[in-house]
């Protein structure tokens, strides 16, 4: 039977494809946002989150700050690269969250496992991405459209597993008419594997849309149903699962970052399980992709590379970066 050998948690930000000296670039849009979910679990204006926020975070918005942090980012991503390619898992199980990529309002399931035999990565026009993302060189597509492989058969046992288990899940063979996979896919294609062309399963989950926004609870216990179903694949492959996401943003909140990241070292799925789904809302969010991975790895250990809260104005916007992984 197959085997889960490793686990993975990684941010995905533009942030991490950014000059730090052009962060403030992506301030713009904060600006402009009156709904920045702040840590008291309630949405705010730029205005009122600077009158919130502690003086000291102007001290971490500031060039030489963002310098560091870019760094630290910059490593963090190399290290989990490096921690993939030693294990060298035949096949990647991904948890990613989807942003009107591939669902939609027309369908927004709050789980989909895409199990067609290719998954095609489509640079998107430029001129129709805002400057910001523009100029990250938006981090999660190559210049040219790529080809990557599918574990098609692992992702329709995972779908059989997993409707056995009494999940209703949502399935896909094909991406919509000219669109390429989702950001929290090509992330892992381009910065974590550099292209290397390792058989993926995607798994998108809802977790900004609601109303079909799964419970941290049904998160954690798609992970135990992704174990179940992995560990049941009448193979002898090695499997790697990871969570594509996170943590904190737009505005970041130390607080629930440092509680989460506890909880998966100590293994705490009561506490993750639990967490209040008026602080998982926008970026934050992406945190039930890492609860899923935790419930799949949960006897394996937590190790922490780093986590980097890359501040980006004096209202505490920005991202709270983090890598870590499992063996």
């Amino acid at each position: 039977m197959a085997k889960i050998v490793l686990g993975v948690g990684t941010s995905h930000s533009p942030m991490l494809s950014t000059r730090p000296e052009q962060w403030p670039e992506h301030t713009k849009r904060d600006y402009a946002n009156s709904a920045l979910w702040a840590w008291d679990g309630k949405p705010h204006d730029f205005p009122e989150l600077a009158a919130m926020t502690p003086a000291a975070v102007a001290v971490e918005s500031s060039p030489d700050s963002w310098a560091r942090r870019h760094a630290a980012c910059q490593d963090g991503i190399a290290r989990l690269a490096q921690v993939i390619s030693d294990a060298n898992p035949d096949v990647l199980v991904v948890v990613g969250d989807d942003q009107k990529e591939v669902i939609s309002d027309a369908n927004m399931p709050a789980m989909l496992v895409y199990w067609g035999d290719t998954v095609m990565n489509r640079p998107r026009d430029p001129q129709r991405l805002p400057p910001s993302i523009r100029l990250a060189q938006w981090s999660n597509e190559f210049e040219e459209p790529r080809e990557f492989p599918v574990q098609s058969d692992l992702a329709l046992h995972i779908i059989e597993s997993l409707m056995n288990d009494e999940f209703d899940l949502a399935h896909s063979k094909m991406l919509p008419e000219g669109h390429g996979e989702g950001h929290a896919f090509g992330f892992i294609h381009r910065r974590i594997l550099e292209g290397r062309q390792v058989p993926m399963v995607p798994i998108m989950l809802n977790t900004y849309y609601p109303p079909t926004q799964p419970t941290p609870n049904r998160c954690y216990n798609l992970g135990v149903g992704l174990k179940k179903a992995i560990e049941s694949w009448p193979t002898d492959a090695r499997v790697a699962v990871l969570a594509s996401g996170g943590l904190s943003h737009f505005v970041i909140d130390e607080t629930l970052d440092r509680a989460v990241l506890a909880a998966l070292e100590n293994k705490d799925d009561a506490y993750l399980r639990h967490i209040p789904t008026n602080l998982l809302n926008a970026g934050n969010s992406e945190i039930r992709n890492w609860i899923a991975v935790a419930g799949a790895v949960s006897d394996l250990n937590f190790h922490l590379v780093d986590y980097v809260p890359c501040y980006r104005s004096e209202a505490a916007t920005g991202c709270a970066m983090g890598f870590a992984y499992w063996d």
